[in-house]
Parts: C-alpha cells; structure tokens; sequence
C-alpha cells in the first residue's frame, strides 16, 4: 500500500471510532479529518473545500426548506388530522400511521416527516392511556423506510445519485428508486404494524406531549366574516375543542366576559371565544375550527408571512409589570400580539389584552420571530428556550403544494436540473412568505451539511489513491466462489452495518465506490450494487445513532440503547430478504 493510502484508512478508522464513541459531534469530527486529511497531503489543498459546492450537498439543504415550508403551510397538516383516533386499535393505529409516515417522507425529508407525525402518536397514546413506546419506534422505522421511495427521501439516495453521475455521467433519476424502494417499505411496513410492535419493550414512561414548564394558557380567537359558527352556541365546537385539548371558558362581546361559560349563547360576528390550553393546541382548535388567532388585523386569518408562537416569562421589575398589552399599546409599537397568559393555573375573567401582568407570568406573544424577540426584550420578558412554536398558514396549503409539485415536474421531464428545481422553489416559498428569511436558513440541518461537505473530498481522495479498489479487491477475493446475488447481498449487509454505527451520508459516501469497485471486478453492472447500498445505508435499525429519527424518538419514547435490535435485527435481515430479489429483477446483473 502508498503512504496516501495507508494515511487515509488511518484517518478513516479514527472518524468512524470518534463517530462511535459519540462524545464529539459527527460535523466536528468529519471537519477536523478534512484538516487533518490536507495538512497530511492526502487531500489535494486545492479541493478541500470542493464538497460544499457539490450538488448533493445544495440537494439536501434544498430538500430540508422545502420541508419546512409544507409544514408552515398546513399541507402535511391536511394529511395528517385524518389518521388520528384514539379508539382504533394498536395494529392499526401503527399501520396507518406507518403508511402516511412513509408517504410523506417519500416527498418531504424524512426527519421533518417523523417530527409532524410524533407529536399526532404522543397525543393519540395519551388519549388511548398506552405506552408510547409501543407505537413510535415503528413510526420512526415506516419514515426511515418511506424515504428509500425517491430521490429526495433519503439523504444517501441522493449522495448514490450523484456518484452515479460523477462515474458514469447519468444519475439516478427522481424514482428509479421507487420500485425496490416501494417493496422494502410495503414489507417492512407490513412487519412493524402485524408483529414487530410486539417485540418492543413496554416502558412504563409516558411522555405527557401537552405538559409544559409553563402550564395552560388562557386565550381568544375570533369569528371570520364568513364563519359557519356565527348564529351559533359555544357547546357545539366542544366536540372539536376536547380533540384538541383545549377547554372553552366563555365569550367575550364589545371588550367583557359574558356572565358564566356562555355555552348557549348565540355568537356574533365581533365575539371572541375565550380558551385554555397548551400553545400547540390552542393554535391546531383555531386551525380546525377556522377560527382567526388574533383580533389584529395584521394577523386575522393567518395570512400574513410566517409567524411563530413564542413563551416568554416576566420577570420581577420588568417595564410589563402593572401594565396590560393595550397599556402598552404593543401590536401598535411593536407589531406583536398578546394571545395568551399562563399564571400558575388560575383561570381569570378579564380580556386578555387587558389583563395586568404580573411577575411570574409567562406570555404567549405571536409575531414573526425577529419582531416578536424585539418585543420580549422591550417588555423586559425572557423568552423560554424552545418554546416556539409555528403558526400554520393553512390558506397557503394548496399553494405551497402546486409550487413543489411544478418544481418535480420540470426536474422530472429534464427542463432543469433538480437542485435548480428545488432552489426556484424556495425562492417562491420566500416570496409568498410560507418560510421567512431567516427560516431559509434554520431549516437547513448544518451539521449534516459540514459531514457532507468534509467527507466528500475525503472520499474522493481515497477512491483516487487505489483505496477503495484495494477494499473491493479484498471483498471479492473473500466471496470468489460465491455467485453474484450473495456478493451483492454481503455487501448490503456490511453497509447496512456501517450504517447503525456510523451516519447514513457518511456510510453511502464510503460504500458507493467501493461497491462500484466491486462490481468491477466480478464482470457485472454496477448499478444494482449502488442501489443496494442505497437501501442498506438507509436502514439503521440497530442503534439509536445510525439515524437521526431512531436518536429524536429515544427520549419521547423512553427507550434504551438495547431496546433498537429487537424489532431492528429481524427488520433488517427482512430487508435483505427482500430487496436482493427485487434489485436484480429491476435492475439486472448484466455483464459489463
């Protein structure tokens, strides 16, 4: 072996030991091996930076705003309020959760798919008195899945796509994966929501998903011109208030509360419903109930750019205190709405824009984020970290969708590339306001992009200096007897391993060339060894680690490092068993 090649394995096995242990962030890690990598003169210092401008790299930033701007619109949204009830059972609550999981991250990033979906599977396991832990790993293991459908899925679909392209000059188009992709998930689909569910550990923690550090709100919303409610009584929207947590108090008319709840009272045009419950609920009854969140006119419908929710809590001496938010006069100054407070439980009678704050509150304050934080530190409040929380436009749903659906379309008959698709995209969701400037980029998961953009050039450096044919070599001289379905089925199997241990970008950029290489050797097409391991590298079910959705349930769920292989192992051997079949009837072991 060269000293380049004997320096990168080296430097290789120290990134997948650091990986490993976890005490480092994978970015930091991946980073510090490029330095390393170039300070060494194993990486040309002219390409050292050559991966952040690589299409994968633009791809999956791209794909994870888009991401953000279906959820800001209520397009997942529309999906997801029909799968939600209480009463079904177990098997079935899995499977259609498991279907619509897989659905969507078949056309949004898988992780912003799980995240959507979790908070529906915690409410529904809280109003069914069961342990969550029973329905979202499987959840979390259906969005994985789901994700192997397209191109845009999946991260290392895309990093396999663009390998494809840099060696042989055509890359995998947006559903080349789609078939052996559509297999894997109906049979894995089909194994958590029938039986594998049974093998995941009972864990008697419960994730109540409505409690907060800062309790319940009491809020308003009111009627649109238009609203099928006005003639009206308060009782008939308790049925869509209870499914949505929150508790109706009564109605405000001309700036007072009503005597007592006011439940059959008539409602007018100008009443304001007044409400109690946790942010999230709040604002999903308002969305159910199409009501409008705010008496402002800037914000009545929720048409206006992208908004958040955001808790902040005042503290002793605050310029707030004595005041009320018509004191303050703060829509007027600072373009943000007091929509709720929360004082330790107590329910209380006045308006809510009239109500004195007090030390001790905390304020639920809707605005866009820049002038909503500007309005805290004016107030003298303390924004609560991680208590923002989206407001949905849902009068943008349908747009949102057409605006995405055009820019696959153009990437998928060849107009334009899909990474100029996909960016022409964002630049409308940035013009009609579905994500606001500052969420262009706090959608994108940066980390993941410093991985990708540093192992990259390490990646080519290796399959450059004879690395990554040396590992072929090695591979082929170890199955020689072995037909080529089995060499193909080992090297799925060694990638699928790498997978649960090591990051799904970071396993696909190692094991594209190597399988590649592989193929090479034994005399037959590539491309069933690339899309192998497109499969195998997005199918990290052992471990909590190897991908992201598998860590964002440990918590919630309240599993342990062990808990994973249980359902994982027979999953994954399932996958094998299947896609092997599936990639050589799709795509064919023909001589090179």
């Amino acid at each position: 072996m060269t000293y380049e090649q004997i320096f990168l394995f080296a430097l290789l096995a120290a990134v997948f030991a650091f990986l490993v242990w976890g005490r480092i962030r994978y970015d930091l890690v991946a980073f510090g091996a490029l330095i390393i990598g170039v300070v060494g003169g194993a990486v040309p210092a002219d390409h050292a930076f050559a991966g952040f401008g690589h299409e994968a790299v633009v791809i999956i930033a791209l794909v994870l705003i888009v991401s953000r701007a279906m959820v800001n619109s209520g397009a997942v949204e529309l999906i997801a309020q029909f799968v939600v009830d209480s009463g079904r059972s177990l098997s079935a609550h899995i499977g259609i959760m498991s279907v619509v999981g897989a659905v969507l991250s078949a056309v949004i990033n898988n992780v912003a798919a799980l995240v959507i979906l979790m908070t529906l599977d915690l409410e529904t396991a809280r109003k069914a008195k069961r342990p969550v832990s029973l329905s979202l790993m499987p959840l979390s293991f259906a969005t994985i899945l789901g994700g192997m459908i397209t191109l845009i899925g999946t991260p290392p679909n895309i990093v396999i796509a663009q390998y494809r392209e840099r060696a042989f000059g055509e890359a995998f188009s947006m559903f080349d994966f789609t078939p052996v992709g559509l297999i894997c998930a109906i049979t894995g689909i089909a194994f958590v929501a029938g039986f594998g569910w049974r093998l995941i550990p009972q864990r008697a923690k419960a994730f109540q998903s409505g409690d907060t550090a800062s309790g319940l709100f009491v809020a308003e919303a009111g009627f649109p011109e238009e609203s099928e409610w006005v003639g009206k009584t308060p009782r008939e929207l308790v049925d869509t208030a209870e499914e949505n947590d929150v508790t109706i108090l009564g109605l405000v008319r001309r700036g007072k509360r009503l005597p007592g709840f006011a439940m059959g009272e008539e409602i007018k045009k100008s009443d304001r419903l007044v409400l109690e419950g946790d942010p999230k609920s709040i604002e999903a009854f308002v969305g159910a109930a199409k009501l409008k969140i705010s008496s402002d006119a800037k914000h009545d419908g929720l048409a206006g750019g992208s908004m958040t929710l955001t808790e902040a809590i005042v503290p002793v001496g605050a310029p707030a205190v004595g005041r009320s938010a018509d004191d303050m006069r703060l829509f007027n100054r600072r373009s943000v709405t007091l929509l709720g407070v929360s004082r330790q439980g107590r329910r209380f009678r006045e308006h809510v824009r009239k109500l004195t704050i007090a030390p001790g509150d905390v304020l639920l304050l809707l605005g866009s984020e820049s002038r909503v934080a500007d309005a805290a530190e004016w107030m003298g409040a303390l924004p609560l970290a991680e208590r923002k929380h989206t407001v949905i436009q849902r009068s943008k749903a349908a747009l949102a969708i057409g605006i995405f659906a055009v820019a696959i379309a153009l990437s998928v008959v060849g107009i334009m590339p899909l990474a100029v698709a996909l960016a022409a995209a964002v630049c409308f969701y940035a013009l009609f306001s579905i994500v606001s400037p500052r969420e262009v980029y706090d959608a994108v998961e940066w980390p993941v992009i410093i991985l990708l953009g540093s192992l990259i050039p390490i990646g080519l450096a290796l399959e450059e200096s004879g690395g990554t044919q040396l590992i072929a070599e090695a591979i082929v001289a170890q199955t020689s007897s072995l037909p080529a379905w089995a060499t193909l089925a080992i090297v799925m199997i060694v990638t699928m391993t790498l997978s649960d241990f090591l990051n799904n970008v970071a396993t696909a950029l190692i094991a594209a060339p190597i399988a590649v290489g592989v193929a090479n050797s034994i005399g037959v097409s590539p491309d069933p060894f690339l899309m192998g391991v497109a499969v195998a590298a997005s199918c990290a079910f052992l471990t909590p680690i190897g991908h992201k959705n598998n860590t964002i349930i440990m918590g919630p769920g309240g599993y342990r490092f062990g808990d994973y292989w249980r359902i994982g192992l027979p999953l994954e051997a399932l996958i094998i068993c299947v896609s092997v079949p599936a990639i050589l009837v799709f795509w064919p072991l023909k001589p090179t």
